[in-house]
């Protein structure tokens, strides 16, 4: 890494840093959507592009040069083209169009933002903090409705639960888990009381909200990143011995209970039989396209003639498992794109957790137990393919880079010289 000489009391872009943590607030305020003309467009979009624009200006007015040569440069150049290539090969342009400046330009454009300003372990907090209220905010609400409806005997386990702000309760789990995650991090491992309480406070939270979203895949998800977060630390046999006494405890909770014992008995329509169903299609599409897979936006149309039950065609847009997701809506290139983006990903956090400043070492192991509850419950469901989900994932991915890149720098507490370089991690 490039040594830097001037010093200054704090480093730049303190207003795109504030911007930033506002929009990862509102990532799940896609759902508020109108059209400027025949333009249509969300709340979260609005607040991506003013992040944008904030940083821009701060990045001119200091006459800066934009670091972007960083170790996800590859990886998320060929995410880009082949989602262009799912644009012009899906069956509706349009629809597709949409869905690529929604969940590769905008989020991938906002990572680049986070790189270049999250220059502090305190910045990550501010950001992480934004993530976590949007999350809280979104959580909450569910599990308010969820919980009521459990009091008042108006809802049944073994249907889907209802849901406040997004279409299924497995939306709830998906943005939750990560950032429950990097939550865990912190509590585990943060260097500062503020770090710790604030990420135990949400991780408690957290594990209740998932709790109540009764999504089989979340419970498992949640289970993984427990398991590694205790054996990350030096007390692993404690903490993996109360994490087994908590498991037990949260399995016995009759609802819980129930949710989980239906997988277990073979009756047509539950999660498994679907999935199963589902899976089935997808493969036999991409057995006909393997190259190209569906298109973005193109599964639900192109699957039709494969499958064996009509309502899982009804169900479901996307194939829920997360390579059959990115090969069908990306293609293989697509698929190929983002097993490196991962891979890289995993090795910035572990590069970091093992090597960088201790301040930013928390904030690693939260991304990484972050990956693995992306990872883990998306072997069941679409952990990536939504405007707050993909947002998400690049927010939390920068986070690690931008640590591996400026965490010399905050021990030394210089800022970047205006003839700085393009850093390459």
């Amino acid at each position: 890494m490039n040594a830097f000489s001037s010093r200054v009391a704090s480093p730049p872009y303190r207003i795109t840093t504030i911007v930033c943590a506002i929009t990862c607030a509102l990532a799940p305020a896609y759902v508020v959507r109108w059209h400027i003309g025949a333009y249509p467009t969300t709340l979260l979009e609005i607040a991506i592009a003013v992040s944008v624009v904030a940083f821009a200006v701060e990045y001119f007015r200091n006459s800066r040069l934009l670091v972007w040569r960083t170790p996800l440069l590859w990886p998320a150049a060929l995410f880009l083209v082949a989602g262009a290539i799912s644009v012009v090969t899906a069956p509706s342009i349009t629809a597709a169009a949409g869905l690529y400046r929604a969940y590769l330009i905008e989020p991938i454009a906002f990572g680049l933002v986070l790189v270049n300003v999250l220059r502090t372990s305190d910045r990550a907090f501010v950001v992480a903090a934004g993530l976590a209220a949007g999350a809280g905010a979104a959580g909450i609400a569910n599990s308010a409705v969820v919980l009521n409806g459990l009091l008042q005997h108006t809802y049944n386990v073994a249907e889907t639960p209802p849901v406040v702000i997004y279409s299924t309760a497995n939306a709830v789990a998906l943005f939750e888990g990560p950032v429950v995650a990097l939550a865990i991090g912190l509590a585990v491992h943060g260097t500062r009381p503020y770090e710790r309480w604030a990420g135990a406070v949400f991780a408690a939270l957290g594990v209740i909200v998932v709790a109540l979203s009764f999504s089989r895949g979340g419970y498992i998800a949640l289970a993984a990143v427990v398991v590694a977060a205790a054996v990350s630390h030096r007390r692993r046999w404690i903490l993996l011995g109360a994490a087994a006494v908590a498991f037990a405890v949260f399995a016995a909770v009759p609802p819980i209970f129930r949710r989980i014992d239906i997988e277990l008995h073979n009756v047509y329509g539950n999660t498994v039989q679907s999935r199963i169903d589902l899976w089935t299609a997808a493969i036999k599409l991409l057995e006909h396209r393997p190259v190209f897979g569906a298109g973005l936006s193109g599964f639900q149309e192109r699957a039709a003639p494969y499958y064996t039950h009509l309502h899982t065609q009804a169900n479901f847009i996307d194939p829920h498992n997360i390579v059959l997701n990115f090969w069908v809506e990306t293609g293989l290139l697509g698929l190929i794109a983002f097993v490196w983006i991962t891979f890289v990903a995993v090795q910035i956090s572990w590069r970091g957790w093992t090597s960088s400043a201790m301040n930013w070492r928390p904030y690693h192991l939260g991304v990484l137990l972050a990956l693995i509850a992306v990872v883990v419950h998306g072997m069941v469901d679409v952990p990536y393919f939504k405007n707050d989900l993909s947002l998400e994932f690049w927010t939390i991915v920068a986070i690690s880079v931008a640590g591996v890149i400026w965490s010399r720098s905050e021990a030394e507490r210089p800022t970047v010289p205006r003839d700085e370089k393009a850093l390459v991690g």
